[in-house]
């Protein structure tokens, strides 16, 4: 084979193996899945207002059977009252939002929710941090907010408020911030509601985001590692060859 043609074998090679690398690595990034939120009045300060979730399926083995929901500021938990859901799912207050759930869903099957608002709050927009639940213990997290126009790579459900209706005031004073979600101890989510917030807290749910998303760029720079171990050896090859034809 002469100079010419082992340079476009060579040349074939390389695309090759960097075309792979492109199909790995975008194997490992995050879940086309996701969760949603719409009201039937999103304006600030609007009264009994109907949110609902949607929480796509994402995966091929289990159903969704809970959600957690963590409310924004402005909205507490005894302001929210589940108003539909999948049959027999019930909803139940937490010390910062609501956890609603009951029998897995089929395989494949979008879980969704509707719950009423005694008041929005006077904001632009409310963020819904939920974390999934499947009937085979997978968790999705969608928590993040993006911010400065940036995206993430678990988006948390956002409303986007219109402006207040002229002469709309507050009808409760808002309650401080609500901390960020934490994963629920394993816990029927059939049992009903307790009387009392609940108090249990585990690690925060930020941190599990961050193992998933450090576990995905570990391999994405291994398939990289890879690529370039192998380019520079056929870059060595192709230099020893040159040198044996001249």
């Amino acid at each position: 084979m002469n100079t010419s043609s082992t340079g476009r074998v060579l040349g074939r090679y390389v695309v090759a193996v960097a075309a792979a690398a492109v199909v790995v690595a975008a194997g490992a990034g995050p879940a086309a899945a996701h969760a949603e939120v719409t009201a039937s009045d999103a304006r600030a300060l609007a009264e009994n207002v109907t949110l609902t979730f949607v929480s796509e399926a994402e995966s091929g083995d289990a159903g969704i059977k809970k959600l957690r929901v963590v409310l924004p500021e402005g909205i507490a938990p005894d302001a929210v009252a589940l108003k539909d859901a999948p049959k027999g799912w019930k909803l139940t207050a937490t010390a910062d939002g609501y956890t609603v759930g009951g029998a897995a869903l089929g395989v494949g099957t979008d879980a969704e929710h509707s719950v009423t608002v005694r008041q929005l709050p006077d904001a632009r927009s409310l963020p819904f941090k939920t974390i999934e639940t499947y009937g085979n213990g997978e968790i999705s997290r969608w928590i993040e907010v993006p911010s400065g126009g940036k995206k993430v790579d678990n988006p948390a459900p956002v409303l986007e408020l219109k402006a207040a209706a002229p002469g709309a005031t507050p009808i409760a004073p808002s309650p401080s911030p609500s901390p960020s979600p934490t994963p629920e101890p394993s816990a029927s989510p059939s049992s009903p509601a307790p009387s009392t917030p609940a108090t249990a807290s585990t690690p925060p749910a930020e941190a599990a985001v961050a193992d998933d998303s450090d576990s995905d760029t570990t391999v994405i720079v291994a398939v990289i590692a890879v690529v370039v171990v192998l380019v520079a050896g056929a870059g060595v090859w192709w230099a020893r060859r040159s040198r044996n034809q001249a």
